[in-house]
C-alpha cells in the first residue's frame, strides 16, 4: 500500500518536473532564437515588428557583411581569437604543474599555499582594477595584448588550480610510481604520463577559461581605453563600439549582427564539449 501511494505521488510529479524543465528550455533557447531572427531585419521592423519573424525575400544578411567591415569586427574577432587562445594555453601549462605539484607532493606550507591560491576566487576582480590599472601602465603593458593576456590568466589561475588540484588527487599514485622505477624524472612522469590521465580536468578548466575570456569586457575595457587600443580591441569592446557607426547613427541591425557574431563560437564550443563539463568538476571533486 505505501509502494503504491509513492508510485501515484510520483506519476503526479514527474509531469509537473517535465513542464518546469520544458519551460526552462524555452526562456533558453527563445531569447537565442529572437537574436538571431532579428540579426536579419532592418532597423525600421526591429522596432515596428520586433517579434514578427522575418520575411523570407528581405533577409538583411548584409548586416553581418557591415559588422565585420564597417564594425571592424574582423580585427575584433582576430583579437579574441589571439587573446583567448594564448589565455587557455598559458593557464592550462601553469595551472596543472602547480595543481601537480600542491596534490603530489607534501611540504611545508603547502596546504596553507593552496588556501593563499584559493583566496583569488573570493575578491572580485573589480576590487582589483585600479592598482591593476596602475601596475599596467608601470610596466608600460597598457593598450597591448601582451597586458591583457597576463592579466587573463592571472585571474584564471585560482579556479583552474582548485579544479586540476582536485583532479590529480583522484589519480593513482602507482601510475606515477611506475614511471619513476622506470627512470623517468618527476617533470617526465609527469608530462607523459600523469597529465595524459588529466584530460578531462584540463577540457573542464579550458572551457571555462575560453568562456570567462570570450565574452570578458570589464578588464579589457579599462586596459584597453587609450588611444590606438582600437586595433588590439577584443570583440565585445567591439559590440559595444558597434551600436554607433555612421555619425554617431545607432544600426541596430549591425548591433544584433555582431551579437549573434560574438554568441556562436561560444555556442558551438559548450555543444560540441558540454558534457566534459560536469565530468571533469564530477571526478575533481570527489578528493579536495
Amino acid at each position: 500500500m505505501p509502494r503504491t501511494t509513492t508510485m501515484k505521488h510520483g506519476s503526479r510529479i514527474t509531469p509537473l518536473i517535465q513542464v518546469i524543465l520544458w519551460s526552462y528550455v524555452v526562456l533558453v533557447v527563445y531569447p537565442m532564437f529572437w537574436l538571431m531572427t532579428t540579426s536579419l531585419k532592418s532597423d525600421q521592423d526591429i522596432f515596428l515588428k520586433p517579434f514578427d519573424l522575418p520575411a523570407m525575400n528581405d533577409l538583411r544578411w548584409d548586416n553581418f557583411a557591415s559588422a565585420w567591415t564597417r564594425g571592424q569586427f574582423g580585427n575584433h574577432f582576430f583579437n579574441s581569437v589571439l587573446v583567448t587562445a594564448v589565455t587557455i594555453v598559458l593557464t592550462l601549462l601553469l595551472a596543472s604543474m602547480a595543481a601537480y605539484a600542491m596534490a603530489r607532493f607534501t611540504f611545508r606550507g603547502g596546504r596553507m599555499l593552496l588556501f593563499y591560491v584559493l583566496a583569488g576566487l573570493m575578491i572580485p576582480g573589480q576590487l582589483a582594477i585600479v592598482p591593476l590599472f596602475f601596475q599596467m601602465k608601470s610596466l608600460g603593458l597598457l593598450d597591448s595584448r601582451l597586458g591583457l593576456m597576463l592579466v587573463y590568466v592571472a585571474g584564471n589561475m585560482p579556479f583552474a588550480i582548485f579544479v586540476l588540484t582536485g583532479f590529480f588527487k583522484t589519480l593513482p599514485s602507482s601510475l606515477h610510481e611506475a614511471a619513476v622505477i622506470e627512470g623517468a624524472g618527476e617533470f617526465r612522469a609527469f608530462w607523459t604520463v600523469m597529465l595524459p590521465l588529466a584530460r578531462p580536468g584540463l577540457i573542464t578548466v579550458g572551457i571555462f577559461t575560453f568562456l570567462g575570456t570570450w565574452n570578458e569586457y570589464f578588464t579589457a575595457f579599462i586596459l584597453l581605453s587609450g588611444k590606438g587600443s582600437q586595433r588590439v580591441g577584443t570583440l565585445p569592446l567591439g559590440l559595444a563600439n558597434i551600436t554607433i557607426v555612421s555619425q554617431y547613427r545607432v544600426s541596430w541591425g549591425m548591433a544584433f549582427a555582431g551579437l549573434v557574431l560574438l554568441m556562436l563560437p561560444v555556442l558551438v564550443v559548450y555543444v560540441v564539449l558540454q558534457r566534459h563539463i560536469s565530468k571533469g568538476i564530477t571526478l575533481g571533486a570527489l578528493k579536495g
